[in-house]
């Protein structure tokens, strides 16, 4: 069995496990949840920077970041299930993923910010510095042709929304019409984005 250390809310092992789940892989990887902020985790030997998710091979060989795990995956299915094999449509689809994590990285900071330090240290600069990151990368995925099979800048995307919607209410949806209808059509295509939501 393949093991995947991740946590529910993290947007990027969320991406995993869909993508697991399409490529028909799920039955290969026990889901083991980690634990960044402990400091005796295992989790900082298996990934020396001690981030979500980390992928345990057979052998032991420790797969990290998401991007690497799921190129990683869609090979050990075959190839060309999530991430295309034409360049032409390959490398859209790769920096579609680099934007929506780029989005969801943003967002993760302003959560740490709020969750690690006290009130009076908060800076509303770093934050806005981050909610600009977002805004940037919202406006730039709302110009993306959306359409077409599903592939892995979808399915970041689509991670990368949902934690807007987790950890801000759901903010971004006001501004962003198109990318609402993008989600809502994603989440009907893909049963897994609903099996690994989480609420909390």
């Amino acid at each position: 069995m393949l093991v995947l250390r991740s946590s529910p809310a993290s947007p990027f092992g969320r991406k995993v496990k869909i993508v697991a789940e399409i490529l028909d892989l799920t039955n290969e990887i026990e889901d083991v949840t980690a634990d960044t902020t402990d400091p005796t985790e295992v989790l900082r030997e298996q990934n020396p920077l001690g981030k979500i998710p980390a992928l345990i091979l057979e052998d032991g060989f420790v797969i990290y970041d998401s991007r690497v795990i799921v190129d990683y995956l869609d090979h050990r299915a075959g190839g060309g299930g999530v991430i295309p094999a034409d360049p032409a449509k390959r490398y859209p689809a790769l920096v579609m993923q680099a934007l929506a994590d780029g989005i969801a990285d943003a967002a993760l900071l302003r959560v740490y910010e709020g969750r690690w330090r006290t009130p009076e240290l908060r800076s509303a600069k770093w934050e806005a510095h981050q909610q600009g990151k977002v805004d940037r990368g919202l406006a730039a995925a709302r110009a993306i042709d959306l359409d077409g099979p599903i592939h892995i800048g979808h399915i970041a995307l689509a991670c990368a929304l949902g934690y807007l919607d987790l950890r801000f209410a759901g903010e971004w949806r006001a501004t962003n019409a198109r990318l609402v209808a993008f989600l809502d059509d994603f989440a009907a295509r893909v049963p897994s984005f609903e099996k690994t939501r989480v609420t909390a």
